[in-house]
């Protein structure tokens, strides 16, 4: 079912928080292979971390076995979405929820210390930011000395024929016999042109260096049509 245009973006994905895990397999090549490239470029240790984007928890728990004396911080706008992961979290990590605090808000409305994290990632929410280039100056805030921002996500072609084959190869994914319902892929069409804001990776490297981070830092360590995996620090 299409969600109108003039509902949030939590309340989007508050109203598929049941469908979600299936539908963003059905609509992201290669979803799993991408969030396990993600865990696998995050630093070896880290007593702090945030996530940004806990939709139904599948890179939480990944957070959560990969440091299993981290203290986590996960936030999402959708009070449904966190439920769903708390509850996985529960279900498969006994114990974990302990060491993670879930916060319901909005990345622009998010206040932290300065220091407060050894990292801070994210998993196919940054899109949804507008000005990208003040929530990465607040991360690099947050981030300790030597703290690292690492994020999977939708990036836009660098040129406009870029960007349209790779919108192109997404419509073929999602039309694949199996995948989504036109009636599906219109509502994700219809969120994407109220609520997603895709920036090429040029620029999101001369935010990021603008905000602080090492220019030496930056790079795209993983990449698949619009796909992408960036580390910054």
């Amino acid at each position: 079912m299409a969600i109108p245009v003039g509902k949030s973006a939590a309340d989007y994905f508050g109203n598929m928080a049941a469908s979600y895990d299936s539908l963003i397999r059905r609509t992201a090549p290669r979803y799993d292979e991408m969030t396990q490239r993600l865990v696998e470029y995050l630093p070896p240790a880290a007593a702090r971390v945030l996530e940004l984007g806990c939709g139904t928890g599948n890179l939480t728990l990944k957070l959560a076995e990969r440091y299993p004396s981290a203290a986590i911080t996960t936030v999402d706008a959708s009070r449904e979405m966190i439920e769903v992961a708390l509850h996985r979290l529960r279900e498969q990590l006994p114990g974990g929820e302990g060491r993670v605090r879930f916060i319901e808000s909005r990345f622009e409305e998010l206040a932290f210390s300065a220091g407060s994290f050894d990292c801070v990632t994210s998993c196919i929410s940054l899109h949804h930011v507008h000005d990208k280039a003040d929530l990465y100056r607040k991360v690099r805030l947050w981030l300790a000395p030597g703290g690292t921002l690492r994020f999977a996500d939708q990036i836009r072609g660098s040129k406009l024929m870029d960007h349209d084959l790779n919108w192109r190869r997404w419509l073929e994914f999602s039309r694949l016999p199996g995948n989504c319902t036109e009636a599906e892929l219109a509502g994700l069409i219809d969120h994407a042109a109220a609520h997603d804001f895709y920036v090429p990776l040029p620029e999101h490297f001369r935010m990021l260096a603008e905000a602080g981070f090492d220019p030496l830092t930056l790079d795209c360590v993983w990449r698949n049509w619009m796909w992408g995996i960036v580390t910054a620090g």
